[in-house]
């Protein structure tokens, strides 16, 4: 028996990278995994249902209330239930302040913000009716620290965070838990572009000298949305190394 057998989880920007890594994690345990995402879920969908697993993908772009309100609904019709939702989708504009275009600033917050708000809106008041599951935030260890050229990454996640903390508080009366996970510099393709110099740089500034993996990301997931964290909320999960202390 996994810890997540029946369950139903929603994992956002769940097409590749930390999103798929989590949804392979959570269907290992045992739960249907839906990966909604603009980018196309084929692949990771058929790589789970080809482990044993159980998949789905749907198309979902977070920045618009009405699809992500009937997404949401759709599939709490299909199953009956909603027991975890991972806010994962997000992006980048880095620049620096003086030099950011005012439309990359609009669009990180409107993404990695306002469409975690849009999506979490109608899956917390199914999951309130059910008085049971789990929210899981991707925020960044830069929303703890800041980093130049970030301002509108950072303050998105700076958002996040407060975000997840005032809703732990909103939800807890309702078996419901919110917490975030902060990753830090992940094995990225962009990673894996750096030279060895750049790369001995960064290794100078995390306390474990490696680079942090999807898959860290995942477990630090699968923890907060399993049976061991059910007295965990608000909490932010600091995955980086020690980069952040």
């Amino acid at each position: 028996m996994g810890d997540f057998d029946g369950q139903i989880a929603v994992i956002t920007g769940g097409a590749r990278g930390i999103g798929a890594e989590i949804a392979r994690r959570l269907a290992a345990g045992g739960a249907h995994v839906v990966c909604a995402d603009l980018l196309d879920t084929t692949e990771i969908v058929a790589e789970i249902t080809a482990a044993g697993g159980s998949a789905e993908g749907r198309p979902l772009d977070v920045t618009d209330g009405e699809v992500a309100a009937a997404t949401i609904q759709e599939i709490h019709g299909t199953h009956g239930r909603l027991d975890i939702l991972v806010n994962n989708a997000g992006i980048t504009r880095d620049q620096l302040l003086v030099r950011m275009k005012p439309q990359d600033w609009d669009l990180v917050l409107k993404i990695n913000l306002d469409g975690v708000f849009l999506v979490t809106q109608p899956a917390a008041k199914i999951m309130m009716r059910q008085r049971s599951g789990r929210i899981v935030n991707i925020a960044s260890v830069v929303g703890l620290m800041g980093n130049g050229g970030q301002t509108n990454y950072a303050s998105s996640k700076a958002g996040l965070i407060g975000f997840t903390k005032a809703l732990a508080r909103e939800l807890g009366p309702r078996n419901v838990t919110v917490n975030a996970v902060a990753p830090g510099y992940i094995q990225t393709a962009m990673t894996d572009a750096l030279t060895d110099e750049q790369r001995e740089a960064l290794m100078k500034s995390v306390a474990i000298p490696r680079l942090g993996t999807a898959t860290d990301v995942a477990d630090a997931v699968a923890f907060l949305a399993g049976p061991g964290a059910s007295y965990i909320t608000g909490t932010v999960v600091n995955v980086s190394g020690g980069l952040y202390m």
